[in-house]
């Protein structure tokens, strides 16, 4: 993303700068702005339709439509022609920032595959927002598009493994990777088990940053690169999407970007395992039983629920060193979607105050998360005749509840928290194209940012 599309606030710039009016639906009469626009919106029946955007020589309008779209200005960079802007609307600071933040991911475009150029729109920003910040969160919300975008023939777990080493190499993190049989040797069974089929090894890739002695934060990311629901194989359908069955380990290091570009005072670790789940002579049943790192037996109840067996063998090793708080992330199951649709991502946690703190961030930063329920009334699901656990129930019920508590399994008493995450936004929004999309992780950085704070240098 070429964050050059944002500038900070800057008086002389502001006043130099074309213009944007922000109207809402059908306040285009009573609306301050000037009686040139006032014509022009005559002329071209433009009502304040959210996502309507209508330039003229006297400035830009911007339709917010019933002002339920907190981040409606994508709009303004998606359709606006080069040229440098300023909004005119007066805004209070949390509106400020989401409109900036908007135009940082309006002007997003995956064009890796595209001969193409596109001179961009410049804005400059409110006054009071923090440009760096919202560039930071545009460039965190790129990374994961552009990750989860990416095909599965190219977003390999190698390909997963250099998106986490670039990241290391440009914050000076340390990275180490273990790759194929040597999963075996350093006790990954699980992860080795469901990659082992692909003509690309699997991998645990495991870096760290921060001075030592911090507050130990640890994320695990999901990183199938690609499911084709392994000899339980999915259908046609449901095979169409799975390029962005990665999208937990594109999340987990978009937001470590955020929290190593703001220098939070924490020892971060971002552990993703990374595998392919494809079909070959050697690949796992239904019906194995496979060893964990935590000394569990896993009876697999099905091949394409294999997202929680990678995940399990990754929170096991974090979980060995007592982080005050851990966080999975995944693109887990079906059964979140039924429950809260594409939008809105459903989190697991046993803690009422961090609970609270996220609905709060949430709100704050238009990142829609919903909490959904431990209930360890189900743990019995989870029941098998021939080992100590099988991963799915068996039953078509609370599906992303039965996935959630397979995860705290492998978590023991430490501090834990899981997304079940969509990734993908099926329908466009005002600036914001179908494709990847990147869910959660601005509500989660908001209550981490409060947390831990922020220090002036990164030691590691």
């Amino acid at each position: 993303m070429n964050l050059s599309v944002l500038k900070p606030y800057d008086e002389s710039a502001a006043a130099n700068a074309k213009p944007v009016y922000v109207v809402k639906d059908g306040a285009v009469e009573t609306a301050d702005i000037p009686d040139a626009l006032q014509s022009l919106a005559a002329a071209n029946n433009f009502t304040g339709e959210a996502g309507a955007v209508l330039a003229g020589a006297g400035g830009v309008l911007l339709g917010a439509g019933d002002g339920s779209d907190a981040l409606v200005a994508a709009a303004l960079s998606e359709k606006l022609p080069a040229g440098v802007y300023a909004f005119a609307t007066p805004m209070a600071a949390r509106e400020a920032t989401l409109a900036a933040f908007a135009w940082m991911i309006g002007a997003y475009r995956f064009d890796r595959y595209k001969n193409a150029s596109r001179a961009e729109a410049v804005l400059i920003a409110p006054e009071g927002v923090d440009a760096d910040a919202v560039k930071s969160a545009g460039a965190a919300n790129a990374l994961v598009r552009d990750l989860v975008n990416t095909p599965g023939g190219d977003m390999t777990p190698a390909a997963i493994e250099d998106a986490a080493r670039a990241l290391a190499n440009a914050h000076e993190a340390d990275i180490t990777v273990t790759t194929g049989d040597d999963l075996l040797t350093e006790n990954f069974p699980m992860v080795h088990a469901v990659g082992r089929a692909a003509a690309i090894a699997p991998r645990l890739i495991d870096l760290v940053w921060g001075r030592a002695d911090a507050p130990k934060l640890t994320l695990v990311g999901k990183g199938v690169s690609f499911d084709s629901g392994g000899l339980n194989i999915k259908g046609a359908g449901g095979m169409a999407l799975m390029k962005k069955d990665m999208g937990g380990a594109a999340h987990a290091l978009g937001l470590a970007q955020m929290i190593m570009d703001a220098k939070l005072d924490v020892r971060l670790r971002v552990i993703t395992p990374a595998v392919e789940n494809a079909i070959a002579g050697n690949a796992f049943r239904p019906g194995d039983v496979l060893p964990s790192r935590k000394g569990l037996t896993v009876e697999i109840g099905n091949t394409d629920a294999e997202g929680r067996l990678i995940l399990g063998d990754g929170l096991a090793l974090g979980a060995e060193e007592k982080p005050d708080l851990m966080i999975s992330l995944a693109t887990l199951t079906g059964a979140a979607r039924v429950a809260l649709g594409p939008e809105v991502v459903p989190f697991y946690t046993d803690d009422d105050g961090l609970a609270a703190a996220l609905d709060e961030a949430s709100a704050a930063t238009a990142d829609p998360i919903w909490r959904m329920p431990l209930w360890r009334g189900y743990d019995s699901m989870l029941s098998s005749s021939v080992a100590d656990l099988n991963h799915i129930s068996g039953n078509a019920f609370a599906g992303s509840v039965i996935a959630a508590l397979f995860l705290r399994r492998f978590v023991g008493e430490t501090p834990y928290l899981h997304f079940d995450l969509y990734a993908w936004r099926p329908k466009r929004a005002p600036g914001r194209p179908a494709g990847a999309e990147a869910q959660a992780i601005r509500a989660l950085f908001a209550v981490l940012a409060d947390r831990y704070g922020s220090r002036s240098v990164p030691e590691h």
